[in-house]
């Protein structure tokens, strides 16, 4: 049987076995933690904290200038100052650095009056307030998903988790089941929306029964498997399997709002208990890791840090490459001293292996599995060639860069890493142009 499932889907080997079925482990907040000023590709931070400053879990450190997202301190400690470090971006960062006392002093990021009792307008102060984001990878603010919103019908909740190696999501939604309907159940009064989706892929029988289950507590508020098939978590592929519809921007515009799982856990956790993105779980796996495990970890703990923790490295010599994401659409890091951040659900440990790539075929597969409908192919020629009117006429600048194209390449030609390239050349030339 073919694994091709039709243009853009494939069925991938997920590896989720290795850790889907293992408890999260937590691990405990090192002496210094080092909170990175930096969401998304956003460094325009007002820093409220001082050096020698005391705070607690809780305590605003900084705010976002150029879009509203305040960020907290993961532990309760003394501010030691801010210093540049390497960051899963792979430049040099602002980080905030806090020495832990490790009392776990707490204050409430944010007070909910009566969280039974909220108006539209009043969740999406807190969520505002609070600083959720979008936890699945993008680090969007969320509120921004909701202010000024009309004729919302449904939100939709991606829990389907594609990426390889990737069961944060799983195993958070597992823990935390009633707080993920409770999250939903704010972002439809958020919207004004009449109902959410829940949706997970296939064969995941242990998740899909305890969403059945807790599901009985409401009536607008649906689980929903998708099928097993890559890129599935990616929003504009999700929409349209759900809901047999297209957009052109946004899928605000069929009256869908979309929010990962965990975005939605911490919604709840943050109006029901005052609590921040102070903490996330996070996926670590691979064959590159001795123990790959899921962990709930503070923000601002560094890798090589919670790697030790899990018990290392497959071996000393190991010779591989480190991936903050998973390992479509991660990454490469050069080293394992980054941290984690507040959208981090991944880092992936992979042997390196020595793949000589073929000349193409001009086989057209990278076209064909596209699930954007571009063509990765002539872009890369288009890069090699530096000829920007063509990279623009491909419409290069709607790739999401999924890494379909370098998985189904037989040549095991790097096409996404191409693609990538003839973005930022085309996205360089613009600048100049409007300089």
């Amino acid at each position: 049987m073919s694994i091709l499932s039709g243009k853009g889907k494939v069925k991938l080997d997920g590896q989720k076995g290795l850790t889907k079925d293992k408890p999260i482990l937590t691990i405990d907040t090192p002496d210094v933690i080092y909170v990175p000023l930096v969401l998304g590709v956003a460094t325009d931070f007002d820093v409220h904290v001082k050096e020698g400053d005391h705070v607690c879990i809780g305590t605003k450190l900084a705010t976002r200038k150029s879009m509203y997202v305040p960020i907290y301190s993961p532990v309760s400690g003394t501010v030691k100052g801010i210093e540049k470090r390497m960051h899963a971006s792979k430049r040099l960062q602002n980080h905030i650095v806090i020495e832990n006392d490790h009392k776990d002093e707490r204050v409430k990021a944010y007070e909910v009056a009566d969280p039974d009792h909220m108006s539209q307008e009043d969740v999406i102060k807190a969520i505002k307030e609070l600083g959720i984001v979008g936890l699945g990878g993008s680090g969007f603010p969320t509120y921004m998903k909701y202010e000024n919103v009309q004729n919302i019908e449904t939100i939709l909740i991606n829990g389907v988790e594609c990426e390889p190696f990737l069961t944060s999501d799983h195993v958070a939604m597992k823990r935390d089941i009633k707080a993920l309907f409770d999250g939903a159940h704010y972002m439809i009064k958020a919207a004004g929306a009449k109902k959410a989706i829940i949706a997970i892929k296939e064969h995941k029988p242990d998740l899909m029964e305890l969403l059945v289950e807790e599901a009985k507590n409401y009536d607008n508020i649906e689980p929903r498997e998708v099928p097993d098939r890559y890129p599935m978590g990616w929003e504009r592929v999700l929409v349209r399997t759900v809901f047999k519809k297209e957009y052109d921007r946004l899928p605000a515009e069929i009256g869908v709002i979309v929010n990962n799982s965990s975005t939605a856990i911490a919604l709840s956790k943050g109006i029901r208990n005052g609590e921040a993105i102070t903490r996330r779980v996070v996926t670590f796996s691979g064959n590159g890791l001795k123990n790959p495990q899921n962990v709930d970890v503070a923000i601002g703990t560094p890798v090589n840090y919670i790697v030790e923790k899990i018990g290392g490295y497959i071996d000393d010599d190991c010779d591989g490459f480190l991936v903050g994401g998973g390992p479509m659409m991660g990454k490469s890091v050069m080293n394992d001293t980054f941290v984690i951040y507040s959208h981090n659900n991944a880092i992936t440990v992979m042997k390196k292996e020595n793949i000589q790539p073929l000349p193409c075929l001009k086989c057209g597969e990278c076209t064909l599995h596209c699930p954007m409908h571009l063509q990765p192919v002539r872009i890369m020629q288009a890069e090699k060639a530096a000829n920007v009117e063509l990279i623009e006429k491909l419409d290069t600048g709607r790739c999401v860069e999924c890494g379909m194209c370098t998985y189904i390449c037989p040549s095991k030609i790097e096409v996404t890493d191409m693609v990538a390239k003839a973005k930022r050349r085309m996205q360089l030339a613009q600048r100049k142009k409007n300089a």
